[in-house]
């Protein structure tokens, strides 16, 4: 993967620190780690990063509550743009992911590949929705015929 200059990671799970990580490590890429939603903020102020990488699952203030206030900084005009990928616990959570104008969403459990490919595309300026887990079209049901779930 190419260079991920500065990116903001705000998770208080250890392996979710370390797989973020892991992924993103190389000798340029730099990750700021907060372990609380509150913490987002005045990270993003005081050195404006590349990407925002919000667990659903942080303590204080999750991850949904941290990137409506960063859109709310940004829409006060206090704050710069930084596009948000959510990693999310359970498909229902795509339908707030989407309320809160977050670029980009991966469910859990997260892997290598599917990380990467959200990275570049929202460092790219695009947008990302996890393909995974996606519940079947009832198209692609009517296409199978009866007895297929």
């Amino acid at each position: 993967m190419g260079s991920v200059p500065d990116v903001v990671l705000a998770a208080d799970a250890p392996w979710v620190v370390d797989e973020v990580k892991a992924v993103l490590s190389g000798p340029d890429d730099h990750v700021r780690v907060v372990t609380s939603g509150v913490q987002v903020l005045p990270e993003v102020v005081a050195d404006k990063p590349d990407l925002v990488i919000l667990d659903l699952q942080i303590g204080n203030m999750g991850a949904m509550a941290a990137c409506m206030d960063l859109r709310l900084e940004e829409s006060g005009g206090r704050i710069d743009h930084v596009p948000v990928l959510l990693l999310l616990d359970r498909r229902p959570d795509v339908f707030l992911a989407r309320r809160t104008e977050a670029e980009g969403w991966l469910l859990k459990p997260l892997d290598p590949i599917r990380l990467r490919k959200a990275v570049r595309a929202l460092l790219a300026g695009g947008t990302f929705e996890d393909p995974s887990q996606r519940p079947p079209t009832v198209a692609g049901l009517v296409a199978a015929g009866p007895g297929h779930d």
